[in-house]
């Protein structure tokens, strides 16, 4: 993983994005089985996991509910684009390939 954008810890997911969509990330990226997914100038643009970098992470729990985990992942893919993907904790099923799943274990993040 690359250095973080910023070092901020947020406390919510709202001000993250905000606070992120100011320094340059723009897009909005989507889980698809063997990649990420955005749209880019009205075309669908699939990132492949060896094409984009994860260059930071924040957690965040539900007020009410500890339970209710998401991540934020800051991504930078390798043509230019800069963008976010909310995930929810546990969601990597059968529908992600290895190397996605791989990609965004955050265990293997330092």
């Amino acid at each position: 993983m690359k250095a973080q954008p910023n070092e901020k810890d947020y406390d919510t997911m709202v001000e993250a994005l905000e606070d992120l969509k100011e320094k340059g990330y723009q897009y909005d990226f989507n889980l698809a089985s063997n990649g990420l997914q955005s749209t880019v100038d009205d075309e669908t643009v699939v990132l492949s996991p060896a094409e984009f970098d994860i260059v930071g992470v924040h957690r965040f729990e539900g007020m009410t509910n500890p339970s209710d985990m998401s991540i934020l992942y800051v991504i930078e893919s390798r043509g230019g684009l800069k963008g976010t993907l909310v995930s929810a904790y546990g969601v990597y099923g059968d529908t992600l390939s290895n190397e996605m799943i791989q990609k965004l274990d955050t265990r293997n993040l330092h």
